[in-house]
């Protein structure tokens, strides 16, 4: 443990014996001789008493010296032991969230028993939803990306620096085999692209790096915009200098924080090499100043880069914050089996706010009005390798409005499987100056809800089960209206 956590748990343990006794620090003063101003820095976790003060203390609190000294705490405040003895608060770079590690110190230190509870809370809630250390993680990577509207210039610049150094021309789609020469010319790598197969436990990976030959295994399954995303990834770990980093892709587990905040920058890097901004910033322009919506030229659009649609939707996510001050925006992405009546949202993001579609970890059913979902039902039904659609999704619970594309395709990976990518754009003012094709009629507006366990709608075709979390508020509504009116009626 850090000098500082032990110093903290020992303040703790004393403030907690002190509190026990109905002692204030005044007390203790007089009772031990020591001055209030130390015995305040040592509860605070600022002072490590030296042994004849832990003896003088131990003997004026009746209260063993081992026992003092020990660095476990009892029931009360063992989630907090817990806590500093995890290498949680080291992991996770608080300073990316404007938190000093010694000010959450503080405040443990100040309000034990409130923080403990609050500790308790979240463990609970963690254990309830089934939050993993991982998602923990990710959830933060995530309030990170939101909280810098997802643009990191710093990484748009060394895209931009790269493509200088090594002669890339960013105006033409770019081809996994300029990638490739850079990553064994100048990094030394060995690309094998049939090992990875043999092993059918490894069928979701498409890439692992082994760090000491610095090879890249790569499965026979990836197309050609798989493999130049896997190559930009790789180059941008090397290009950015990353120690600390992820061998697999898709990742299997995770160390440390840096590890997931280093893939999101490598994968950003990757996107904005494969997607440069310019280009795609000129293109959007042209889709949005059109009076009617172009789907040729959107899917043009995305057919311009060596990117499958999931890279595109999420190099939106950057682009039109940063270039078009569309801020109010989501990005989703389901998952689905055929023949099964389940959809599962396995990513998400939201920027300026938590927009009304969301995940929902109770097992509800997600509104089968969402173009999202739609997608889903047309990839399984046809022909084609990628369904594209758009409609404009009325919350009547909330009032908001969204432009929604979605996109859905065949999973490469899974036998059976699809998946849906949607980017929603919240309809206000600053959408209606940037978007002229808002008015187009033949755009479809849907109502639509986020669970059917919680949609209002009582027209739908569509709903797969009742509205039981409404029905069961109203209940409780009801109950306390009648309750309250006894009150009134009794109380008198």
């Amino acid at each position: 443990m850090q000098e500082d956590y032990i110093k903290l748990i020992f303040g703790l343990k004393l403030k907690q014996i002190r509190t026990d006794k109905n002692l204030s620090l005044f007390g203790l003063s007089k009772l031990s001789g020591l001055s209030k101003s130390y015995l305040n820095e040592i509860e605070n976790g600022k002072k490590y008493p030296k042994p004849d003060k832990i003896a003088i203390l131990s003997e004026k609190l009746d209260v063993p010296y081992d026992q003092m000294v020990s660095l476990k705490l009892d029931k009360n405040l063992a989630p907090i032991g817990n806590l500093l003895k995890s290498k949680i608060l080291k992991e996770i770079p608080l300073e990316l969230f404007g938190i000093k590690e010694s000010t959450l110190i503080d405040i443990v230190a100040n309000a034990p028993v409130k923080v403990n509870a609050f500790i308790n809370t979240i463990i609970e809630i963690a254990q309830n939803y089934n939050f993993s250390r991982e998602s923990f993680f990710l959830a933060s990577v995530r309030s990170f990306q939101q909280s810098n509207n997802n643009y990191f210039d710093d990484l748009e610049q060394s895209v931009l620096r790269f493509a200088k150094a090594y002669q890339i021309n960013l105006e033409k789609i770019l081809s996994s085999k300029e990638l490739e020469e850079i990553l064994i010319e100048e990094y030394g790598y060995k690309i094998n692209g049939d090992e990875l197969s043999k092993f059918e436990a490894l069928g979701s990976l498409r890439s692992v790096f082994i760090p000491k030959s610095k090879t890249l295994l790569l499965t026979d399954g990836i197309d050609e915009a798989q493999r130049t995303f896997i190559y930009a990834k790789e180059i941008a770990y090397n290009y950015l200098e990353t120690k600390e980093r992820l061998f697999t892709f898709p990742w299997i587990k995770f160390d440390t924080f840096d590890q997931v905040l280093n893939n999101l920058y490598a994968s950003y890097f990757a996107g904005a090499l494969v997607i440069p901004k310019d280009r795609l910033t000129k293109q959007l322009i042209g889709i949005f100043e059109k009076e009617t919506f172009d789907a040729d030229l959107f899917l043009e659009a995305i057919n311009a880069f060596n990117a499958s649609p999931e890279s595109f939707y999420q190099r939106l996510t950057n682009i039109l914050p940063k270039e078009f001050n569309i801020q109010n925006l989501f990005f989703l992405r389901f998952s689905h089996k055929a023949n099964s009546d389940r959809y599962y949202l396995k990513k998400e993001l939201h920027l300026s706010h938590q927009h009304s579609p969301h995940a929902n970890e109770t097992d509800e059913h997600y509104c089968r009005r969402w173009v999202s979902i739609k997608m889903l039902k047309d990839i399984r039904k046809g022909r084609k390798e990628h369904e594209f659609d758009m409609q404009i999704s009325n919350y009547v619970s909330d009032g908001m409005k969204y432009l929604v594309f979605a996109s859905a395709t065949k999973d490469p990976f899974k036998e059976d499987y699809y998946r849906s990518i949607s980017i929603g754009l919240l309809i206000n003012k600053q959408l209606e100056r940037k978007v002229k094709f808002l008015e187009d009629p033949k755009i479809v507006t849907r109502n639509v809800g986020v669970t059917c366990e919680r949609c209002a709608i009582t027209d739908c075709k569509d709903r797969k089960v009742p509205p039981i979390a409404l029905e069961k508020s109203a209940k409780n509504q009801k109950i306390e209206k009648i309750v309250e009116e006894l009150n009134q009626r009794f109380g008198s």
